[in-house]
């Protein structure tokens, strides 16, 4: 490691890791400088550079309340910012903040392009995978990934029911912009049967083609990261009792999962096998509408969740919401709320 120097006023002192391949993208001749609140014209060097050039640390401290920062390349008088919204400390956490930054505009639709494999059993699953900005860029990152259930209804209007989608690619990346979440991959699948795929038994079926097939695909082709820490499954109705089922049945896979609107007691058993089987490590997301949307059989599924030692506001998080309604429109309004529950941004 090289060193510069770098000076730093008083406050809560922040070490930001900048990690971006330079040589790999034909930027070695620059440097890596921070631009920073309140002056946004002073450059801020490096007091540490890893020997291959892809790692620049940075010693910021933190005055009050908060400072936004970006990163940018530095070669001679040129200078070029990264791309995106500015980056934001807070004075909490465990004093390291790592960026990925990428300086190129990605306006590409990762979502766009729909994929396909067979199960176990030779039927074809449909699925198609969001990434964030600057994935290709910088290959420094690896994300955390979310499998959503009713991939017809996530990310186009024009295939979803009613013409209603999840808005999923827009609300994260405005999540993203607002420092709320990690950027995250999202996977969404199309169902094949789905009334078969999302209950008891045809699930287990379905469980196993998630867990065995699309799941190691997915990890042979991004670059995730692959534990049940960091892999959620989410959905609503139907699909977000197939995401509880998921994730009851394979807590060594997918450690949180969301459950919006969920149908639980039609089809299946995970009422008896949550309350009689030995509690998992899981991070859970409940919620429902008011009236006619599922919301006493998820207030039970709650009840019978916290009986087994599931703490709300810890692993456990349920809300309801007045007068909402059970369709596409009403659940990519709350959306947001597993997202930053699951892939929140700790500082």
């Amino acid at each position: 490691m090289t060193t510069a120097r770098n000076s730093t006023r008083s406050g809560v002192p922040i070490t930001v890791c900048v990690r971006y391949p330079l040589r790999a993208n034909g930027l070695a001749g620059g440097r890596i400088v921070l631009r920073a609140e309140p002056d946004w014209l002073v450059d801020i060097e490096p007091v540490r550079v890893s020997d291959d050039g892809t790692q620049h640390d940075f010693a910021l401290t933190v005055d009050g309340s908060h400072r936004y920062f970006k990163p940018a390349w530095r070669h001679g008088e040129r200078v070029r910012w990264a791309a995106g919204g500015n980056s934001l400390l807070l004075p909490r956490g465990r004093g390291v903040r790592e960026v990925y930054p990428h300086f190129d505009a990605d306006a590409r639709c990762s979502e766009c392009e729909l994929k396909e494999l067979a199960d176990l059993n030779g039927r074809s699953h449909r699925y198609r995978a969001f990434y964030p900005a600057g994935y290709a860029e910088n290959p420094l990152r690896r994300y955390p990934v979310l499998y959503m259930q009713d991939g017809q209804n996530l990310f186009f209007p024009g295939e979803a029911f009613g013409g209603n989608h999840w808005r999923v690619a827009e609300t994260l990346r405005v999540l993203e912009a607002m420092n709320a979440i990690e950027p995250v991959i999202v996977v969404g699948i199309y169902p094949q049967a789905r009334e078969h795929d999302y209950t008891r038994p045809g699930y287990e079926d379905y469980g196993r083609f998630v867990t065995e097939v699309l799941k190691p695909a997915v990890d042979a082709e991004y670059r995730t990261l692959t534990g049940p820490r960091h892999t959620a499954v989410m959905g609503s109705s139907l699909g977000g009792v197939v995401s509880l089922y998921l994730a009851w049945q394979y807590p060594d896979v997918f450690g949180m999962a969301a459950c919006l609107s969920s149908t639980f007691g039609w089809r299946d058993d995970l009422r008896e096998r949550i309350a009689s089987e030995p509690r998992r490590k899981l991070r859970l997301y409940l919620d429902s509408g008011w009236p006619r949307d599922n919301y006493e059989a998820t207030r039970d599924m709650h009840g019978v969740l916290a009986r087994r030692g599931y703490r709300p506001g810890r692993d456990l998080h349920y809300l309801s919401f007045p007068e909402a309604v059970h369709d596409e429109r009403h659940w990519a309004m709350r959306a947001h709320i597993p997202f930053q529950y699951f892939f929140g941004q700790g500082t």
